[in-house]
């Protein structure tokens, strides 16, 4: 249980660490450059790491149902949307949401028991947690708004003070 934990903390902060370089490649390159580089650099590495840790088990692919294929496609979605999301919200904001979203699919995919998954029952104490998740999204989004409009201000008073001295 306690790797999982630290494996789940360390995917989180690889996936905003990872965004933020995205955003940056997309600034230089565009977005479709930025998901093909993303998802091929990925590919290779997983490639390589996949043949040096399983070795010829690697390729033993029966047993896969075949609209499972479809995942890695998914994965095109995934980074382009997360990349236009960083760079129109910013990352905190954009991530917080990312996340939002991932945690409501998950419980919809839990609690239905789609796909395979064992079928969780829907508690109360799910609900009250996504929507506190929800409501720290909005406090935070609406502070941030505060705090940039208070900056702005400043700014112009600052910029109007010299000018008035000049």
């Amino acid at each position: 249980m306690l790797q999982a934990l630290i494996l789940s903390l360390i995917s989180g902060s690889l996936v905003g660490l990872q965004n933020v370089f995205n955003s940056k490649v997309n600034q230089m390159t565009g977005i479709w450059v930025t998901t093909t580089f993303v998802l091929g650099m990925g590919f290779l590495a997983s490639f390589v790491t996949g043949l040096i840790v399983e070795g010829n088990q690697f390729f033993d692919l029966h047993n896969m149902k075949n609209w499972y294929w479809f995942s890695g496609i998914l994965g095109v979605g995934v980074v382009f949307c997360i990349t236009k999301g960083v760079s129109k919200l910013g990352p905190t904001f954009a991530i917080s949401i990312v996340l939002t979203s991932q945690l409501i699919s998950a419980l919809l995919f839990d609690t239905q028991g789609w796909l395979g998954l064992e079928k969780v029952p829907f508690t109360s104490k799910q609900l009250i947690g996504v929507l506190l998740i929800i409501s720290g999204i909005l406090v935070f989004k609406l502070k941030g708004n505060n705090v940039k409009s208070k900056r702005e201000n400043d700014l112009t008073l600052d910029e109007s003070s010299k000018i008035r001295i000049n």
